[in-house]
């Protein structure tokens, strides 16, 4: 009776960490967020969006961001980013198991570049972080109003 316990709990063991170490979750985000996301031609949601399958080692995804005024951002992602502690322990009882002994790192992010003649975030924070600088030493008085408007102006015209 014993035998069949030890038996059981053992292939239970086996059979759940084979289940769970076969699939492999990524969470995509891009900048701006809201961006539809096509992986392999499907589209499939929009950022943020997590991504889980069960490919094995080496398996390639196509995927395609696009968001309504900014250009479309294609990349590829593998299943070949980081090992599978659970792959390969359960590996070791079941040999097939190590075909996904890699899997996806955690998470990625995407930076979405504008449509020419629109401003990116990435812009406007340069511009707000130089005018700040700029306020700084015209209230230290390191640079007088003359100077502080003349530079101001450059900034906010993007010279």
């Amino acid at each position: 009776m014993k035998t069949y316990s030890v038996t059981f709990s053992a292939i239970f063991l086996a059979l759940l960490i084979f289940l769970t170490s076969c699939s492999s979750t990524t969470l995509i985000t891009s900048n701006p967020s809201g961006a539809r996301v096509n992986i392999n031609g499907e589209n499939v949601g929009t950022t943020p969006y997590s991504h889980t399958d069960t490919k094995i080692v080496g398996s390639c995804n196509q995927l395609r961001l696009e968001k309504d005024g900014f250009k479309p951002f294609m990349t590829t992602f593998c299943r070949n980013e980081q090992v599978s502690v659970g792959a390969i322990i359960g590996g070791l009882f079941i040999w097939p198991i190590f075909l996904w002994v890699m899997e996806y790192k955690p998470g990625r992010n995407y930076e979405l570049e504008p449509l020419d003649g629109a401003p990116s975030n990435n812009t406007l924070d340069d511009k707000k972080d130089k005018l700040l600088k700029l306020k700084e030493l015209y209230d230290q008085d390191l640079i007088n109003k003359e100077e502080y408007e003349k530079e101001r102006k450059k900034i906010l015209e993007g010279a």
